[in-house]
């Protein structure tokens, strides 16, 4: 099953002489829990394809669908909702509110719906994440890699169709690196959960199942990792 389908997604800015085309004509889909990486330099578009396959953005032209859902037929309010239940995201820069402990970054995005966190589950992630021990700590009281881990447990905590990665490893050393790859390895195995991932790291891509090169625009799927 397609839990991401893109169609013919384009991204025009400017006219004219100045018109640029940051993404032209991407197709592609990726299954239920499928990691797949899209690898480019900066400024090849990568960027811009997460925005529009997050809903934080729109679309010149082209179709995204999300567990079966047309995203941009939705009315504003109602994309919004969605995008909170079914997209998580992990961030570069972490992103985590920092008056907030460990724990509840995690469950923060329950609660904005009136949601009672399944604590089983939250528990298990904490375990799964190495954070148990680290639950009652602020984000100023972590290391970079703990707080990119807190990140990815916030973005497992609703359970969503897909988890959006941008540049996850930006902010790391190499050993935390490579721990937050493996992790989310591990979660697209354990929990049969579906991540998008884009770097600038060919070898950070290879942890992926699959691997795309974003290129001006243009999309290539270079297919199966080598990992």
């Amino acid at each position: 099953m397609n839990i991401l389908e893109v169609q013919d997604l384009c991204k025009t800015y400017g006219t004219g002489d100045a018109e640029v085309h940051a993404l032209n004509h991407v197709s592609f889909s990726v299954k239920k829990g499928e990691f797949v990486a899209i690898v480019g330099e900066s400024g090849s578009g990568k960027s811009t394809l997460l925005n529009i396959v997050g809903a934080l953005d729109d679309p010149t032209a082209g179709k995204v669908w999300i567990d079966g859902k047309d995203i941009f037929s939705m009315p504003e309010k109602k994309l919004t909702v969605f995008r909170r239940q079914h997209i998580g995201f992990v961030f570069q820069a972490f992103n985590l509110i920092s008056e907030l402990n460990v724990e509840q970054n995690i469950v923060f995005p329950l609660l904005l719906d009136y949601k009672k966190p399944n604590f089983q589950f939250i528990n298990e992630l904490l375990n799964v994440l190495g954070l148990t021990e680290r639950r009652n700590h602020l984000p100023g009281q972590l290391s970079g890699g703990q707080q990119q881990r807190v990140a990815i447990g916030r973005a497992l905590a609703t359970r969503p169709a897909l988890i959006m990665a941008d540049e996850p490893t930006g902010n790391l050393d190499s050993k935390n690196s490579q721990e937050v790859l493996a992790l989310l390895q591990s979660m697209s195995t354990k929990y049969q959960q579906t991540i998008l991932m884009i770097t600038h790291n060919e070898n950070h891509a290879s942890a992926a199942d699959r691997v795309f090169r974003m290129t001006d625009g243009a999309l290539k799927d270079l297919g199966v990792s080598s990992q």
